[in-house]
Parts: C-alpha cells; structure tokens; sequence
C-alpha cells in the first residue's frame, strides 16, 4: 500500500507502509518507507486521485500533473482548467473527471490523455464530485448553492436541485443507496430512492473531510484534531477519537489484506493508517504514523493490484458504448431521483458528460520535451536508433 499525500509547500510525497512481521508483545505494527517526492507544481496542492496505474494531482497552478506509479516517473500535466483544480475521480480505469473554480467538469481519456468533453456544470465553482459506485451516476456540488446530478451512461444533466447553501462536499455510500451533502458543520444524509433529505448530522466544527466507513456508518473529520464515527441511521456519535495534533484535512477508508484501515492525514505532517475495530462503538488503535515535516492538504492511497488487495468501495463500472438495455437501467435508476425532485429543472443548456465530441479539445502536455531528450541520451548511450 502506497500513502500519498499532497501538501502546500507544492510536494506529492510518496510512502510504501507494510505489516511489520517482526511486531511482538500483541501490538499490531507497521513498516514505512519513504518511496517518493514529486515536486512538479508551482503552487499548493488541492487533489489528489489514483487508478491501478496513475496518480493525478491538481494544484492552485490550474494544471493536473500525472505520476506514473509503476515506471515511478512523471507522465506530464493537463492543462485546461482556468482555475484552482478543487477535485478529481477516477472514472474506471479508462477516464478522469475533474472540477475546478472556473465551473468546469472536464472528462479526460486515460490512454491519450485529451480532454472529451469540457461542461460549463456549474455557475460558480465546482467544490466537490462523486461517481456512483455503478458509475452510472455522479454528483456533483458548487458555489452555486446547487446539487447536480449526472448520467454517465446517456451522459447527460439528470437534473439539479437548489440548496440553501453552498455545499462543500458530497460522498455516496458504498452501496450507492445514499449519499451525503455536506455544508460547514452539517451533514445532510440523502436517500436515493427518494432524493430527500433523512436526516441530519452536526459535526462540532466545519467538516473538513467524510469517508463511509460501511454503508451505514460515517467517519467525520472536522477543523480539529478529533475524528467521530457517526451512524447514518440514527445519527449519532458512536465514538470519537484523537487523531493528530493539528485539523485533519482528508481521510480515506480502505481494505488491504483482510485488514479494513483508515488514513488519515493532518495538517501537522502527519499521516496515520489505524486499525479499525468490527465494533464501530470502539476508537481505532493506530497502527503506524509517518511524518512528512510539510502542511498536508490532500490524500491518495494507491494499492499494487499485483498484491491481492481491494478497495473499501466497489470500483466503478468500465464506461463501454451504450446499448439500449443499459440507456433502460440508467433511466430506472434515475427516474426515482427525477419524479423526487418534480420541482427541480433540468438545465437544457448543459452538455453531456458521457458522450466523446467529435473534435475533443487536447489537454496540453507538458514536460514531454524534456522526456524525448532523456529517452534519446539513453538510446545514444546503447547504441541502438528508436523512433520516438
């Protein structure tokens, strides 16, 4: 397992953690190892986002830079957002969707790096996205005071709802039967078979970052040093614990080796992976902490495929060609949402996510200069002629 975490003094930092076979005296304990630091941005770090195979970062520079996990090299930047880059999805292993402040969702192919489609989503920025653990649907939410549903499979506005505030984050459960709406300190749960709101968790302060932790039960970080586990059902706090010094600034909950952990990462320099309990009304017992001395801001856990290890939630589906038996299961699931949300009026305006242009604007590639001299000293030094 590779922790990956962004920070503000530009860095990507890069550690391989293991179990410690060595550990004794009945406390479980991991190894780290500083693997990598990739210093490719000229400003902060905002996101970060993995697949088998790449690790993307968006910066306030407004470029998406892409790090190659297997060959450990830098694949270049995309540049087409005019804005700070505020998120980024894996969307299977065949495309990347990213937001950012100048209100565009972008999709990106992950074998040519180009952009498909770029689509004015919102109207402010775009604060957050979520696919569907289907990958069928997406949410998205922005400075509008919006949330905006998209079908992926017709690609398309499904349709937006109007919310009191601007929301910051939005998060479907593992199942995809709920997801949750977050604004400052409050956590709207929703249901999608009726996309109203069930219920309503207060976090003490604004919550900096959410994560399922099962389909009912929700990790919560806020602007301190605490993390609380909250069940989705009842709404209340089943236990909190004290995770850093400083405010944690992102989470995530995975399954490795029969082991369900959570990351977390502060900005204090930390990033801790701790062992969590089948009894959710029990704190998690820390398993190892790695110091990276820089303020942290995003987090990205990437898993080696290779090594017999699955993701908490279920990866999204392969985007394929769309037949008319798929068009009819899109439409079912969304239906309920739509017939929920009579009030609510799709944008007309508003172009698909799905679907590839014909002529598709090229994300910009940086750095590839760079590569071809690199790659043509190598070739010199064999003796061998390579067309590049």
């Amino acid at each position: 397992m590779e922790l990956l975490a962004g920070s503000y003094e530009q860095v990507l930092f890069g550690f391989t953690v293991h179990p410690d076979p060595e550990a004794n005296g009945g406390h479980e304990k991991w190894t780290s190892v500083a693997d990598f630091t990739h210093h490719t941005h000229t400003a902060s770090l905002s996101a970060v986002a993995v697949n088998s195979r790449f690790v993307v970062t968006g910066s306030k520079d407004e470029t998406i830079h892409i790090y190659d996990m297997k060959k450990k090299i830098d694949h270049g930047a995309l540049v087409h957002h005019n804005g700070t880059i505020t998120c980024l999805k894996f969307y299977g292993n065949r495309h990347l969707i990213s937001g950012a402040e100048d209100g565009l969702i972008c999709v990106w192919d992950v074998k040519k790096w180009e952009c498909l489609k770029s689509v004015k989503a919102h109207k402010g920025h775009v604060t957050f996205l979520s696919i569907h653990p289907s990958g069928k649907l997406a949410l998205s939410v922005g400075t509008d005071k919006t949330l905006r549903t998209w079908n992926l499979v017709e690609g398309r506005s499904a349709f937006i709802k109007n919310i009191k505030r601007n929301a910051h984050i939005v998060e479907w459960s593992p199942s995809g039967e709920k997801y949750v709406v977050v604004i400052l300190n409050k956590i709207d749960v929703y249901q999608l078979h009726t996309a109203s709101v069930s219920g309503t968790i207060t976090n003490g302060k604004r919550v900096s970052s959410v994560t399922f932790l099962s389909d009912s039960i929700l990790a919560v970080a806020g602007d301190e040093e605490v993390v609380r586990f909250f069940d989705c059902e009842s709404l209340m706090c089943l236990c909190e614990f004290k995770a850093h010094e400083h405010r944690v600034k992102d989470m995530i909950s995975v399954e490795i080796l029969e082991h369900r952990v959570l990351v977390t990462a502060s900005s204090d320099g930390f990033i801790k992976v701790w062992k969590l309990k089948q009894n959710k009304d029990v704190p998690p017992s820390l398993l190892c902490g790695v110091n990276t001395q820089a303020r942290l801001t995003c987090l990205g856990v990437w898993l080696d495929r290779r090594a017999n290890t699955k993701e908490s939630l279920p990866p999204p589906a392969e985007p394929s060609p769309v037949s008319e038996e798929q068009a009819q299961i899109s439409k079912k699931e969304s239906a309920a949402v739509v017939q929920a949300e009579a009030a609510s009026r799709p944008d007309p305006q508003t172009r698909g996510l799905g679907s590839d242009s014909k002529k598709p604007a090229r994300g910009r590639s940086l750095g590839s200069n760079k590569k071809r001299k690199v790659v043509e000293m190598l070739e010199k030094k064999k003796g061998k002629k390579k067309k590049i």
